[in-house]
C-alpha cells in the first residue's frame, strides 16, 4: 500500500550507515599469471585500499594481508600503486606503495615471508615517494616514477622515472636507486618499454599547464639499462596526451585531444610521416583528465585489436579493428569506467557501474562477446525500488548554452506526496573542477531520493567527457560559468515545476566545496549549502597553500596572479561573506593537503557575527575526500539535518545538527 506524505519526509532504510558502508569503488586493475588482481576499499578498516586477487578457480582472497594498504600519495592523489607478475621458480611476485610510510615494498604472497621494503624510510607526508612502478624482473628491477621532496615548501620538489633494486638493497642506501631521467620536467608518467626493450615511453609536463591542458609523449633508447637520446615524440602545450603505448611493431599508440576530443592515434618514431589517427571523427572521448599517474583508457590484445574506453558523456567498454577502424561495444548495461583496463589472452577486465549496479569488476571475452561480473559484483543493499531512476537531461544556460546534468527525481515505492506538493532538490557539483559526475549508483544520492530529496548532478562547463572545447568553457571562468550553470539547471528544475524553488540546497566537495561556496555568495537560488573540503580563497590557495600538482592551476582557471590579482579577490567567497544569507554546513578533513583546513578557519572567521545559521565539522585522520566509515555516516547525517531544518522538515531518524550564529 501507498502511503502520501510530503516530499522530504518519507522514511528510508537507506540509512547513512549503510550508505557509507558501501563508499568507494574497486581501482587498478591487472593481471598477474592467470589470474586479475585489483584494489578495493574498506571504508570500516579506516579507510585502507586492500589489494585482492582472483585466482584461475574464481577463488577471491587477499593478496596483502591487513594492515597494508596499496596506495601512493604521489602528486597527493597518486596512481597505480602496485604491479606484479610471476616469477620463473614459480608464484606470483608484487611491489607496491605502502600508504601510512609511501615506502615500496615486495611480496611474494605464496610464500612464507611478510613484505620486504626497496626503498628507503622517508620523514611521514614528505622525503621519497613512488608510483606506477613497472615491473622488469630479467633486469632485477621496478621501473617508476620517483618524487622527491627537497624543502619545507609543498612546491619543493622534482620527479624523475628511477629504477629501484629488488634485492632490497636501496631500503638502506639511497644510492642504490639508479634515476632514469632528469628532473627536467616537472612531472613525468611511468616509463613503458618497447617490446623489443630497445626503447621506452612515458608522458611529461610542466607548470603552468596542467596534463589536460598539454602534455608531451617522450621517448628515448635503452642502453645497458640507461635511458640514452632522450627526445620528444609528439604533443605540445595546447595537446593533451593522457596515455602511451608501444605496439608489436615499434610503432607507438597514444591518446590526444589534438582535434578536440581525446582520441587513438599511431605514430612510427623512425618515420617522418606524422601521426595517424583511428577511429577518429565520432565526437567522442577515448581517455580523459590525467588526475592520477598511471591511468589507462586502452589495451592492445594479442590478436592486434585494441580494447578501449570511450563515450560522450557515458562511457562504454569497446574492442576497435585499428587497420578498419570499426568499433564493437561490449553488451551489458554499465554506463561508467574506470580508467582502467587489463588483457588476459582474448579477455578483457575493467571496472563498471550503471544507473543500477555498484562498481563492479568486469571481464569482456572477445571471442564470445559474453560479460560478466567477476569480482566485487553488485548485490542489492536494499530493494531496487528504492534507488532512484536517474534521467539525462540538457539544460539551457546563459548564451543559450548546452549544460549537461544526470536528474535524480524523487522515489520511494511506499510513498507519494500529496497532490500540488513539490520535492525539495540538492544541485551535485562535482570536483576538479576538470572532471564529471558518472552516470552510476550511488547510495548516497539514494540516502536522499528515498526520503523525497531530489538530486541533480551538473556536469558544468569545464567538466570532461564532452570535448576540449566544452572543457575549455572555464578557461579563466572559474566562479562564473560553473555557478552559472548550477543555478541555471537548478531554475529550470523549478521554473517546469520539477522542484521546489523555495527548497533548493546546493553541496559540493574540493573544486565542487568552491562552486557551492561561491553559489551561496553570488546568487539568491539556494536556500542553504553543504560545502566539503574547498577551496574558499583564491589568493591563498595560490600563493602556498595547497600541494605542487595544483599550485599553478588556477593560471588557468582564472588568470594570471601577477595580471589579475583583483579577480581572485572578486571571486574568493572568504571576501564576500556579508553576502552570504543561506545557511551552511562545512565538512574538512584536518590532514587535508589538497585544500587546507586554513581555508575553512579563513571563511569562519569572517562568517563570526553575521548571524548566518552555520556549522563546522572537522574530522581527524581524514585528508582530501573522506574515506572512514564513520565520517562519511558524520557527513551524510549533518547534511541531511542541515536540510531538515532548512526546509522545515520532520527527521527524527538523524541527529540534529547544532548550527550557530
Amino acid at each position: 500500500m501507498v502511503s502520501t506524505a510530503a516530499y522530504g519526509t518519507w522514511p528510508s532504510p537507506i540509512d547513512a550507515a549503510l550508505a557509507a558502508s558501501h563508499d568507494g569503488r574497486p581501482e587498478f586493475v591487472g593481471t598477474v599469471g592467470d589470474e586479475v588482481w585489483w584494489t578495493e576499499p574498506r571504508p570500516a578498516e579506516g579507510g585502507r585500499r586492500a589489494l585482492v586477487r582472483r585466482t584461475a578457480d574464481g577463488t577471491i582472497r587477499s593478496a596483502l594481508p591487513e594492515p597494508w594498504n596499496p596506495r601512493s600519495r604521489v602528486i597527493e592523489y597518486g596512481g597505480t600503486p602496485w604491479a606484479g607478475s610471476e616469477r620463473e621458480e614459480g608464484g606470483p611476485l608484487v611491489v607496491f606503495v605502502h600508504f601510512p610510510d609511501q615506502r615500496l615494498y615486495a611480496y611474494a604472497p605464496d610464500g612464507p615471508d611478510q613484505p620486504w621494503p626497496l626503498t628507503p624510510e622517508s620523514g611521514p607526508g614528505g622525503g621519497l615517494r613512488w608510483v606506477d612502478p613497472q615491473l622488469h624482473l630479467g633486469r632485477g628491477e621496478v621501473w617508476c616514477v620517483l618524487e622527491e621532496f627537497t624543502g619545507p615548501s609543498p612546491t619543493d620538489v622534482r620527479r624523475v622515472i628511477a629504477a629501484v633494486p629488488l634485492d632490497g638493497s636501496a631500503a638502506d642506501d639511497r644510492g642504490s636507486v639508479r634515476e632514469l631521467t632528469d628532473d627536467s620536467h616537472r612531472f613525468v608518467t611511468g616509463p613503458r618499454l618497447s617490446p623489443d626493450g630497445r626503447r621506452v615511453a612515458w608522458i611529461a609536463w610542466d607548470h603552468p599547464r596542467m596534463p589536460w591542458d598539454g602534455t608531451v609523449a617522450m621517448v628515448a633508447d635503452v642502453r645497458e639499462g640507461r635511458f640514452t637520446d632522450v627526445r620528444p615524440l609528439v604533443g605540445g602545450a595546447d595537446e593533451s596526451v593522457v596515455q602511451v603505448e608501444w605496439d608489436r611493431d615499434g610503432s607507438v599508440l597514444f591518446v590526444s585531444d589534438v582535434a578536440g576530443w581525446w582520441e587513438l592515434h599511431r605514430i612510427r618514431p623512425d618515420a617522418a610521416a606524422p601521426a595517424d589517427r583511428i577511429c577518429g571523427g565520432r565526437n567522442e572521448e577515448f581517455g580523459g583528465p590525467l588526475w592520477r599517474i598511471g591511468l589507462r583508457w586502452f589495451h592492445l590484445l594479442d590478436n592486434g585489436l585494441i580494447a578501449v574506453i570511450h563515450g560522450r558523456g557515458t562511457t562504454t567498454l569497446g574492442v576497435l579493428d585499428p587497420e578498419t577502424g570499426e568499433l564493437v561495444d561490449a553488451v551489458g548495461p554499465w554506463t561508467a569506467w574506470v580508467e582502467t583496463i587489463a588483457v588476459q589472452d582474448t579477455r578483457v577486465v575493467g571496472i563498471a557501474a550503471s544507473p543500477h549496479t555498484s562498481y563492479e569488476v568486469v571481464e569482456l571475452d572477445t571471442a564470445t562477446g559474453h560479460t560478466r561480473a567477476i569480482g566485487a559484483p553488485h548485490q542489492d543493499a536494499v530493494d531496487p525500488a528504492l534507488c532512484p531512476e536517474p534521467v539525462i537531461r540538457t539544460f539551457t544556460g546563459p548564451g543559450g548554452r548546452e549544460i549537461h546534468a544526470h536528474v535524480y527525481p524523487p522515489r520511494h515505492p511506499g510513498f507519494t506526496a500529496p497532490e500540488g506538493d513539490l520535492p525539495p532538490y540538492v544541485i551535485w557539483a562535482h570536483g576538479g573542477p576538470t572532471g564529471r559526475s558518472q552516470l552510476v549508483l550511488d547510495l548516497e544520492v539514494a540516502y536522499f531520493t528515498s526520503r523525497g530529496i531530489g538530486v541533480a548532478e551538473v556536469n558544468y562547463g569545464g567538466s570532461t567527457g564532452y570535448g576540449r572545447a566544452y572543457r575549455e568553457r572555464l578557461r579563466e571562468q572559474w566562479g562564473v560559468v560553473d555557478v552559472e550553470d548550477c543555478a541555471a539547471v537548478a531554475t529550470g528544475l523549478a521554473e517546469e515545476g520539477s522542484a521546489d524553488p523555495a527548497r533548493l540546497a546546493i553541496r559540493g566537495g574540493s573544486a565542487g566545496g568552491w562552486t557551492t561556496a561561491a553559489s551561496l555568495v553570488q546568487t539568491d537560488v539556494y536556500a542553504c549549502g553543504a560545502i566539503s573540503y574547498p577551496i574558499l580563497d583564491l589568493a591563498g590557495w595560490a600563493t602556498g597553500e595547497t600541494h605542487d600538482f595544483e599550485s599553478q592551476y588556477l593560471e588557468s582557471l582564472v588568470g594570471p596572479y601577477a595580471e589579475v590579482p583583483e579577480r581572485y579577490h572578486e571571486r574568493s567567497p572568504v571576501h564576500h561573506t556579508d553576502r552570504l544569507t543561506a545557511p551552511f554546513v562545512l565538512l574538512q578533513g584536518l590532514d587535508d593537503p589538497i585544500c587546507p583546513p586554513v581555508q575553512c578557519e579563513r571563511f569562519l572567521a569572517a562568517v563570526e557575527g553575521r548571524g548566518i545559521p552555520h556549522a563546522y565539522l572537522a574530522f581527524e585522520g581524514e585528508g582530501h575526500g573522506f574515506r572512514r566509515a564513520d565520517t562519511v555516516r558524520s557527513a551524510l547525517e549533518a547534511e541531511l539535518s542541515l536540510y531538515a531544518q532548512t526546509f522545515g522538515l520532520d527527521r527524527p531518524d538523524v541527529p540534529r545538527l547544532e548550527l550557530r550564529k
